[in-house]
Parts: structure tokens; C-alpha cells; sequence
């Protein structure tokens, strides 16, 4: 696994190449801003979850580049002595603005920005797409599930599907983080404080003479969290048959109850109506079914739709590899450079609409409705610009016709300040604050933004003194 010490090295080679470009051009102190930002929602959905921040600041806290990392550079044969000393001193001077782990965040508006000499800033653009893209996926893939359960548990069971050790730990966060009520994943749980979650496998089952004593050997070592894997040979006339056995030969006459039987495999809508009715007639009413098995969003709704007795939903390779959608595109692209104290915007020009950047250096501003508390619409604007507070006007960027005014609403600007100066202004939140911060998040969208299929689009517009200044950017370049 990699050490914070050797991210700094986690780069694309061309972030060095240009950074020795800007420095034997005596540019390597002019100041520019870039924005992280992504252009389309994954799996069509109609929000993100960002997350990452908590990486980020551990990256950059510690972006530092030692002896033998130098060495490695200089044995490229591409750089001289003098630029390998500068590498070797440096210290990140950036300002850093983001919007805090755990918020409801829309495409094409600023995420994070960085502020900083070029060099600086460009160095660390590989690893901070790392840092946020994959913990924002999977927080969404994994808030999209939750919501699909309506309220039932979900419980991360990702960890031997992930792809990697570090996605493993970080994707049971990011599920915890978006609603999740715990992980299988004991690493994931030490290092971050999560509730863990586990019991048997068929393996267990098996090494055993029969179903009956592999499950009267587990009640009587667990009684009091008694989950019995009821699939491993047939789950109606075998698995449910023996952990209701179990439960009256053993746990009832002693006090306990059967907590939980757990369906891997078959019908799950089918099996879960049967076992319940089982259960039900067994006196056992208050046993949980688990459902596992390849579970993402979509199956999960329909087997809400097909009323099936499901209480708890193990979901983990579509969860935590976001396999619907396994990628997020996140970019990060310059905006603007300082010219004599001047912020001087930049803009990316492309025959394709979604790839033309906003330019100049901005700030993202959501409008909440005082009366419901809901979200009313965002609008990303130039740094500078005051925010109205008797009425705003949005209007869509690519039809700026369609327009509405809005009033009586408070707003917040979703950036906050984390690194001024390359010295950290910010305080990290635990897991658990994160998680309650994204549930009231969660919260303040209406449910036809969250509905997983042809949700509602939320308003991120431009404001007119940025629309304008972009418009007249493009006519020249056009020019």
C-alpha cells in the first residue's frame, strides 16, 4: 500500500514535463486557478455526494519530494539540476476551496478550486481527481441504493469485490457516509469507527455433518447474535426447516432469540415470502430476513415493488466498484491567471458544448427556500459578484430563455476555505459528522431529484454577469 509520503509522485508524467516548461520559462510563480469539476452524473442519475475532501487535506498537508524520489527523476535524463532543487524544496504555498464530504453537489459547478503558483497547482491535479473521484462515485452509488431500500437496512459487503485494498477500506466509508448502517469490512470498521457486520459462511456449513449441527453448534457459541445462512443446500426445505428447529430446540428454551436468517442465492422475492410465512407460523416474528447476492438500486426497487420480506440488503461488488457506472469523470482544467494582481479568466474551447469551461475564478451559491428548507436551484458565479437577497432570476445556461425568478430564500456558498497560504484553515469532520451532515443534505432535495429512474434536473445556472462574460470569451476565440 502506498505511504502519504510517495503521493507526491502519483502524477501523470506530463504534470512534471510542463512544470520544467513553466520553470526554465521563469513562470513557475505566476499564479493560476483551477477547478475540479464533473461534467455528467453517473448511472443518469440526478445528483452526486462529493467526497474526498478528507484525502485531499492528508495529501497536500504532507506533498513533499525526498532524496530518492528525486533520484528517480534525475535518472529520466529530462531535467536539470536546478528545477530537481526547486522540486526537492518545495512546500505548497495554494489556497484551497471546496465544498465539504458529504454534499449534494451537481455537474459542471466548481467542487474544488486551487489557487497557487502553476507549478504547484498543476503537480497536484493526478492526485487530487484520485482523491475525489472514486470516494464521490461510490458515495452516490452507495446513496442511490440507500434510497432504493426505503428506509430498510443496508449493510456494505463489498470488500473482496473491490478493486484494491484501498478502495476496499475507502468504499465501506463512503457507504457508511451516504447511509449505510455498517460494513463486513473489520479494516474499514478499525480505522474509521464503522459498525462492522458478519457471521457464517457456507463453508461453515459445510465442514459440519449436517445443516442442523452447524447451526446448533453456531446458536450455542452465539446465542445472543444468532444469523443463520439458510441456502447452502435447499433454503425452504432445509435452511429455514433447521434454524427454526434450532431456534426452538435451543435458543428459545434458553432465553435468546433467532436474530436473523440470510438469503444468498435463488428468488429472493419467492424465498423471503415463504421464509416469513414460515417463520410467522413458528412464533417467530421478529426474526430478520437478510437478502445478499448481487443487489444494486434497481433489483433492490423491485423487490420492494414485489412486496418481498426483506429487512436488511447485503449489497457488494455493484456497491462498491459502482459497477453500473465504474467511472466518474471528473476534470480539473485552469480558469483563470493572475497578470498584475489581475485575475484574468481562461476559457477551454470545443466543438463539443459539454467540454467548453467556464471561465474566471467563481464561487457556487444554493438557494434554499425559507419555508420548506428545500433547495431551490444553484448558480455558479464570478468570485466577486454580491448575492441579491430580495430575489434572484436563474436561468439555463444553454436556453437562457427559460428563466425563474425566485425570493423570499436564504443561500449558502458551498466552497469552503481549506488551505490558505498551504496551511490548513480546516477542520475535518469524523465519519459521523459527515454522515449526518450528508443526511441533512439529503434532505433539503426533493424527491423527484433522488427518484433513480428520469429525475427531476436541478437548476445549476450561470449568473448573467458570467454567462456574459463567457459568451464574449467564445465570440472572440470564434474571431
Amino acid at each position: 500500500m502506498l505511504k502519504i509520503n510517495e503521493l507526491s509522485m502519483l502524477t501523470d508524467f506530463y504534470e512534471f514535463s510542463m512544470a520544467y516548461a513553466y520553470f526554465k520559462e521563469n513562470r513557475h510563480e505566476q499564479i493560476a486557478y483551477f477547478d475540479m469539476f464533473v461534467r455528467r452524473l453517473p448511472d443518469q442519475g440526478g445528483y452526486l455526494i462529493f467526497n474526498g475532501l478528507h484525502r485531499l487535506v492528508e495529501v497536500i498537508e504532507n506533498f513533499a519530494f525526498d532524496d530518492d524520489q528525486i533520484g528517480y527523476l534525475r535518472s529520466k535524463n529530462v531535467f536539470d539540476e536546478e528545477f530537481l532543487t526547486y522540486l526537492r524544496n518545495i512546500k505548497l504555498s495554494v489556497d484551497i476551496w471546496s465544498v465539504p464530504d458529504g454534499t449534494v453537489v451537481f455537474n459542471n459547478q466548481p467542487l474544488v478550486t486551487v489557487r497557487g503558483n502553476v507549478i504547484e497547482a498543476q503537480l497536484i491535479e493526478t492526485v487530487l481527481l484520485l482523491c475525489v473521484n472514486y470516494p464521490t462515485l461510490v458515495t452516490t452509488k452507495a446513496s442511490r441504493i440507500v434510497n432504493a431500500a426505503q428506509g430498510r437496512t443496508v449493510i456494505e459487503f463489498g470488500a473482496r469485490r473491490a478493486q484494491g485494498f484501498d478502495a476496499a477500506i475507502e468504499g465501506a466509508r463512503c457507504a457508511v457516509i451516504a447511509g449505510a448502517a455498517g460494513t463486513s469490512n473489520t479494516l474499514a470498521g478499525y480505522q474509521h469507527g464503522l459498525a462492522i457486520s458478519g457471521t457464517i459462511a457456507h463453508s461453515y456449513i459445510q465442514t459440519h455433518d449436517s445443516e442442523y449441527d452447524a447451526f446448533l453448534s453456531y446458536a450455542k457459541i452465539n446465542p445472543e447474535n444468532c444469523i443463520l445462512l439458510v441456502d447452502t443446500y435447499d433454503t425452504l426445505k432445509s435452511g429455514v426447516v433447521n434454524a427454526i428447529k434450532v431456534a426452538n430446540d435451543f435458543l428459545l428454551p434458553n432465553g435468546y432469540r433467532l436474530k436473523a436468517i440470510r438469503l444468498d442465492s435463488g428468488d429472493l422475492s419467492y424465498l423471503s415470502k415463504k421464509a416469513r410465512i414460515m417463520l410467522d407460523e413458528a412464533g417467530l416474528q421478529d426474526c430478520k430476513i437478510i437478502a445478499s447476492n448481487s443487489l444494486d438500486e434497481d433489483l433492490i426497487d423491485d423487490l420492494i415493488k414485489q412486496q418481498a420480506q426483506i429487512d436488511i440488503f447485503g449489497v457488494g461488488e455493484n456497491l462498491i466498484t459502482s459497477k453500473s457506472t465504474p467511472v466518474l469523470g471528473g476534470v480539473y482544467k485552469l480558469v483563470a491567471q493572475e497578470v498584475e494582481e489581475e485575475i484574468v479568466p481562461k476559457i477551454k474551447i470545443s466543438d463539443n458544448l459539454e467540454k467548453i469551461t467556464n471561465p474566471g475564478f467563481k464561487k457556487v451559491i444554493r438557494f434554499i427556500d425559507k419555508e420548506t428548507q428545500k433547495a431551490l436551484g444553484d448558480c455558479v458565479m464570478l468570485a466577486d459578484e454580491i448575492v441579491p437577497t430580495d430575489g434572484f432570476t436563474l436561468f439555463d445556461p444553454i436556453a437562457p430563455w427559460k428563466r425563474k425568478t425566485i425570493t423570499d430564500y436564504d443561500y449558502v456558498i458551498l466552497q469552503v476555505p481549506v488551505f490558505v497560504n498551504g496551511h490548513l484553515v480546516y477542520r475535518v469532520p469524523t465519519v459521523n459528522e459527515t454522515t449526518e451532515y450528508c443526511k441533512h443534505q439529503m434532505e433539503t432535495m426533493w424527491e423527484e431529484v433522488k427518484r433513480l429512474a428520469f429525475p427531476h434536473k436541478y437548476y445549476v445556472d450561470l449568473s448573467q454577469k458570467l454567462w456574459d462574460l463567457k459568451n464574449h470569451m467564445i465570440q472572440n476565440y470564434r474571431k
